[in-house]
């Protein structure tokens, strides 16, 4: 069991059903998946990029990604239907938590001048989405290895109703927000 899903059930349950008043263990929202988003629109000229995305992105979250094609034809950015433009992870349970618990405590921490992660991000259900400009902050990843830098966009779905809560359930997971 992952060292956050423990956390969550000894210390940030009591905790959340102290500050909102829950009547009910299963009001209290917990995360639901986070998804793991790389959109590569270089990979129109060049098709290779995918592959060392994919790649890199199976390091990063443990889990093979699925390659995203585009679903309608641009001819102004010479985009045609079905052509692969990104890849993307779906990540539950263990996989989830493990996941949050490295992006929180190691990789957020590597970022160039970090002052916390924005607390705009949240999407009026609870849900809080971030971007991240480059994949070297993640320690798995190999400097000399990597051809291009790509950002990344992580979503992270939460069962809470509203983004103080969605707030609140993160906060105590150790996300840190700026002020």
């Amino acid at each position: 069991m992952a060292r956050l899903t423990e956390r969550y059930n000894k210390e940030i349950v009591p905790q959340l059903i102290k500050d909102f008043d829950y009547k009910n263990i299963m009001q209290v929202p917990k995360l639901e998946k986070i998804v793991v988003n790389m959109g590569l629109g270089e990979a129109i000229q060049n098709v290779k990029i995918i592959d060392s995305a994919v790649e890199e992105m199976a390091i990063i979250t443990g889990q093979k990604p699925v390659v995203t094609k585009a679903k309608k034809s641009i001819a102004t950015f010479k985009l045609r239907q079905g052509m692969p433009i990104g890849c993307m992870v779906t990540l539950r349970k263990d996989k989830m938590y493990e996941f949050l618990d490295r992006l929180v405590n190691v990789s957020l921490a590597r970022v160039r001048d970090f002052k916390g992660v924005s607390p705009k991000g949240f999407d009026g259900k609870g849900n809080y989405s971030l971007g991240i400009k480059e994949q070297l902050i993640f320690p798995e990843i190999n400097y000399d290895k990597v051809d291009k830098i790509k950002g990344m966009n992580i979503t992270i779905v939460t069962t809470a109703k509203s983004d103080e809560e969605g707030r609140a359930l993160l906060r105590l997971l150790g996300m840190p927000f700026r002020n």
